[in-house]
């Protein structure tokens, strides 16, 4: 399964936890360009071409968020707000993927307008079947409004 045209932000701090999804990617032969911002601040400023990424100014959204929570500089909670709130990046998928088992993660990550939340699997086999069936969903079955419409 080839859909180099969707590419994917990959927003997590945890070397490991990158070098793990991305691995799990390549694995489940998931080819789509993957951006890895390691907090939040660097997350927005990639989707808003801003700072180091001013250069993307014109560049086409990605077309998933995969969102960690325990970030540094601004938290996951915080990206997604900012995500929902920009009419450029509103309508953009977001899964969130994280370790975090509080509850109130969780609700909060659905208020603030998540459209999915995953936790992070600590078995290895399950992991990478987790990043799998997250990757053939929102990459290959998942219908989005056209790129007009989310830009």
């Amino acid at each position: 399964m080839n859909e180099t045209n969707k590419d994917i932000l990959l927003v997590e701090d945890n070397p490991d936890d990158v070098t793990l999804t991305l691995r799990a990617f390549k694995r489940s032969h998931l080819m789509n360009p993957i951006a890895v911002a390691r907090d939040g601040v660097e997350a927005l400023d990639y989707l808003f071409a801003r700072g180091e990424y001013s250069h993307r100014v014109g560049v086409p959204m990605p077309t998933l968020i995969i969102l960690d929570l325990k970030l540094p500089k601004l938290d996951g909670l915080g990206v997604l707000k900012a995500i929902r709130a920009d009419p450029r990046t509103q309508l953009l998928p977001v899964v969130i993927l994280t370790s975090s088992k509080e509850e109130q993660d969780l609700i909060s990550g659905y208020s603030l307008g998540a459209n999915s939340y995953v936790r992070k699997p600590v078995d290895f086999v399950e992991f990478l079947e987790a990043v799998k069936v997250l990757g053939i969903y929102w990459l290959a079955l998942n219908q989005l409004p056209a790129r007009g419409a989310i830009e």
